[in-house]
């Protein structure tokens, strides 16, 4: 497989892509909604992404081998399909009125039947709705579409100072020996993606600092897990979440007994999450942090994608037609 095709939905400011471009790939298509991920996507990968997916007829999007998509959680229900069916209306990836994201990513599959995919969502994705929601999903992709499908929680502690746990969905259109990757031995920690001299305005205030430790303090003592929590340059972080612009409260680094904390700088979010440094950085803080807060952990999916391209360079079982680029 010298140069796999690949699509890019729900790109973000491109993680997925990074990663399959780093082993060859090709990316023919790629969308997000958010204009300010689109500005940083264009910055880095030369192309603007489409907009809106439910805009884009499934026969615009080109051919592809693999499907690639970090897809938003959008309630739905065995209830409502049951209503549905009940009233003779289509249901699932058939009802154009669904509005449900995952749902879009099932029609591309419907349409371009990519020999694989790799999907990626929230941990609790498997208990969302007590479970019926990621029930529909996986029949969804199993029984209508017909792969074969295998789903793991990873942590990307194994790869980066920083514990994110996700779900991944990998799927073939032909039956191929799967295996994920294995972890690396070695842990990370933030020393590798601190700044040894970073701007003094992303030191805390006095004043936040203060509300912050009060804070952390009342919910304590109401016996709540809510609060600060701080990390020096031998510790692993929390999850970054796309809410770090607030106050950063969720990840702050020590500075020493004398100073107050730090939230970290855009650019050791951006390490954190296993962005190179020659990535480029166009918008504004509050925006770059969002952006890498909802942002794939880059060296997960490269370590995914490589055990994917592996598995398709593998003779398929049951005797079924090799596969081929299209």
């Amino acid at each position: 497989m010298t140069r796999p095709r690949f699509i890019d939905l729900f790109c973000g400011i491109g993680g997925f892509r990074l990663a399959f471009e780093q082993l060859g790939g090709h990316c023919v298509f790629s969308s997000d909604w958010d204009r300010w991920a689109r500005v940083t996507y264009s910055a880095n990968f030369g192309e603007e992404p489409a907009g809106d997916i439910h805009l884009v007829p499934s026969s615009d999007i080109p051919p592809h081998d693999i499907l690639c998509g970090g897809f938003p959680c959008q309630p739905f229900s065995l209830a409502g399909v049951s209503k549905k069916n009940s009233l003779g209306r289509s249901h699932g990836f058939d009802d154009v009125r669904q509005g449900n994201l995952f749902f879009e990513i099932a029609r591309i599959i419907q349409h371009h039947q990519p020999a694989a995919f790799i999907l990626e969502n929230v941990k609790n994705l498997t208990s969302h709705d007590k479970g019926r929601t990621f029930a529909i999903i996986h029949r969804t992709l199993t029984e209508d579409l017909g792969y074969h499908v295998h789903s793991r929680i990873i942590d990307a502690r194994h790869w980066l100072p920083q514990h994110r746990e996700r779900i991944f969905l990998v799927g073939f259109r032909q039956l191929h020996p799967y295996q994920f990757p294995h972890p690396p031995d070695h842990h990370p920690t933030l020393a590798s993606i601190l700044d040894p001299a970073p701007p003094a305005k992303y030191t805390l205030s006095d004043k936040l600092w203060t509300y912050l430790q009060n804070y952390a303090a009342k919910h304590k003592a109401k016996g709540n897990g809510f609060g600060c929590s701080v990390f020096g340059p031998d510790g692993v972080a929390r999850t970054l979440s796309a809410r770090y612009h607030k106050d950063g409260s969720e990840i702050l680094i020590s500075q020493g007994p004398s100073r107050n904390p730090r939230r970290l700088t855009p650019r050791e979010c951006a390490r954190l999450m296993g962005y190179p440094d020659s990535y480029q950085i166009t918008v504004s803080d509050s925006q770059a942090y969002r952006q890498f807060g909802n942002s794939v952990a880059v060296p997960v999916v490269s370590a995914l994608a490589q055990s994917v391209l592996n598995a398709l360079n593998s003779p398929p079982a049951l005797n079924t037609p090799a596969f081929t680029l299209v």
